[in-house]
């Protein structure tokens, strides 16, 4: 007489079936929401540039001030920047104080942010401190920088500092408090050393913290810059953008500031992606 045993194989297969169908459906229903979020965000930039068009082309009258800055002059002015005048040159000189400011920032706010955050004591002693400065706007730091950093890059390195560091060393202090204590007595139960826990257990933990402050710092930055870059220099978009009012360029003003929009919405764009990425890695 023989007996024979249901196959442990069967259910464990249909289990990887009906697994792959639920992976399946959800890559499906996460495409879609992507596609409507691109559908609805192209929508909004389209109805923006059809509001910009009739105010400028369809409103304004035939010899009026306003039609300087449609958006078909705008676009075509763009178009004859991008490859026959030094607009590249600018970009890449804005970009270069961006990164610079932003890397300054980060030098001094993460590490003032761990600290902070860390120390009650510390923390209740510069709270008011850092809270009065973070309330002052850069831009009321401009004379005083041109008088102690002189004309150049040096002004606008220290009013791009100034305003990326607080929102980064407040996210970070925020992400230290918020850490799990469980996980500081995890690290200290296997006698972890001081750099042992920053490097593995509060670093990852306030990851996410940092990039959010940076993402915000981006935003501030980026409108900051225009205006320090007006400073009595000769290179960037700020600078660029008074050189076309003096030239009564008024379609390369607006392709100018076309093109500081752009740029500041792809900054915000990677700046989203690395804070994804990062918790994706957690």
């Amino acid at each position: 007489m023989t007996i024979s045993w249901p196959s442990d194989g069967l259910p464990a297969a249909g289990n990887r079936q009906v697994l792959t169908e639920k992976n399946a459906t959800g890559q499906i229903v996460h495409w879609r929401a992507a596609l409507t979020r691109t559908a609805l965000g192209t929508s909004g930039l389209g109805v923006l540039l059809i509001l910009w068009w009739v105010g400028t082309d369809v409103m304004a009258t035939p010899l009026g001030f306003l039609r300087h800055f449609s958006p078909t002059s705008a676009f075509m002015a763009l178009a004859q920047l991008a490859t026959q005048s030094d607009l590249p040159v600018h970009i890449l000189v804005s970009l270069r104080r961006v990164v610079v400011g932003l890397g300054l920032a980060l030098l001094i706010g993460v590490p003032l942010g761990l600290a902070v955050g860390s120390n009650s004591q510390l923390n209740a002693a510069t709270s008011p401190a850092f809270q009065f400065l973070r309330m002052i706007s850069p831009l009321s730091w401009m004379p005083i920088a041109v008088m102690v950093f002189g004309v150049g890059d040096r002004p606008i390195y220290f009013l791009l500092t100034f305003a990326a560091v607080w929102p980064i060393l407040l996210n970070t202090a925020e992400g230290v408090k918020s850490l799990e204590p469980s996980w500081l007595r995890l690290a200290s139960s296997l006698s972890a050393t001081r750099w042992e826990t920053l490097q593995h257990v509060i670093v990852p933990g306030v990851l996410g913290h940092v990039l959010t402050g940076l993402r915000l710092a981006i935003g501030i930055v980026w409108i900051v810059l225009v205006p320090c870059e007006m400073l009595g220099v000769s290179a960037g978009l700020g600078y660029f953008i008074l050189d076309t009012r003096d030239r009564l360029a008024y379609s390369e003003l607006m392709a100018t500031v076309l093109t500081i929009g752009l740029l500041g919405f792809l900054l915000d764009a990677g700046a989203r992606g690395l804070y994804h990425m990062s918790g994706r890695n957690r």
